[in-house]
């Protein structure tokens, strides 16, 4: 693809982005303008099922915000990128920085929502006994989970202040929590909800439900730490397998340079280079697949 070609496709990409941001502006604009004309003051009430983007998603369960309004700002750097990688080092060079950025920012987001949800996880019991004390001392079961919440430390106060702020605001209990089992998909947040939620409508000791939960997030816990040791090998062996191609190119490389710039300045070469590299990234992600079912 020649450079002048590339150029006009991601101007062409970039205008089109431009219009689009434009166009949401003013609606955006449109609708407060109908708001100041009806004389609201007040504003705007969420709505009742709000659902946020799978984008904005991967960021809440990550932990950190997604500022809406930089949205076209980083689109417009990872399309500038591609465009600088094209004319500097050709099509490959832009069509890698394509891909590998989006899959390092999902990586990346992958790995904070997995650290925060076990944080999460081990300090729920915590809180749960919280509240178990609260409903003892003779609160309601809404005000003692808003309570522990608000007392909880990083990141499960993060993480379920949306429960505190739902409930506030007069969303019910049951709906909140399984507004956040939702989100952060964690089974214990479910069986918190669903438990709360047949509390709610049949009645019962709280209290008990709470401590039987406690109990049943405690054998979770000790079942996968046990079923990780059981797992070390295969791990172990998935990881010698991913890197060991990986490390005898790095090896070839650095002893014979030759070898593989050889093989990138021919055509065939380079296919031949692709191909492997795209079976070296499909093998890794079966391998992930494998061991996120073990």
């Amino acid at each position: 693809m020649s450079g002048p070609l590339l150029l006009g496709l991601l101007g062409g990409l970039l205008l089109v982005l431009g219009l689009a941001l434009a166009r949401r502006g003013w609606r955006q604009s449109g609708e407060e303008r109908v708001l100041q004309r009806l004389g609201q003051d007040l504003a705007m009430p969420a709505p009742a099922v709000a659902r946020p983007g799978w984008l904005e998603r991967a960021f809440l369960r990550a932990g950190l915000g997604l500022p809406r309004e930089r949205i076209g700002l980083l689109l417009s750097t990872w399309l500038a990128a591609q465009m600088l990688a094209a004319l500097l080092a050709g099509w490959v060079a832009a069509l890698a920085v394509a891909l590998l950025l989006p899959l390092g920012l999902r990586g990346w987001l992958s790995w904070r929502y997995g650290r925060r949800v076990r944080r999460m996880v081990e300090q729920l019991p915590q809180m749960l006994d919280q509240v178990v004390r609260s409903l003892h001392a003779g609160r309601t079961l809404g005000d003692a989970v808003v309570r522990a919440i608000d007392a909880s430390p990083e990141p499960l106060h993060g993480a379920l202040s949306r429960v505190s702020r739902d409930v506030k605001l007069g969303v019910s209990l049951p709906d909140a929590l399984k507004d956040a089992g939702d989100l952060f998909e964690q089974e214990e947040l479910r069986i918190l909800a669903l438990g709360v939620r047949v509390n709610h409508r049949y009645g019962g000791s709280s209290s008990e439900l709470l401590g039987n939960l406690i109990k049943v997030i405690h054998e979770r816990e000790q079942i996968a730490r046990q079923l990780h040791a059981m797992t070390g090998e295969t791990r172990f062996t998935a990881l010698v397998l991913a890197l060991l191609p990986v490390s005898v190119a790095g090896y070839i490389l650095s002893a014979n340079p030759g070898y593989l710039m050889g093989l990138w300045l021919d055509a065939s070469g380079q296919r031949m280079l692709l191909a492997a590299f795209g079976m070296q990234v499909l093998g890794c992600f079966i391998l992930w697949r494998m061991l996120r079912s073990v």
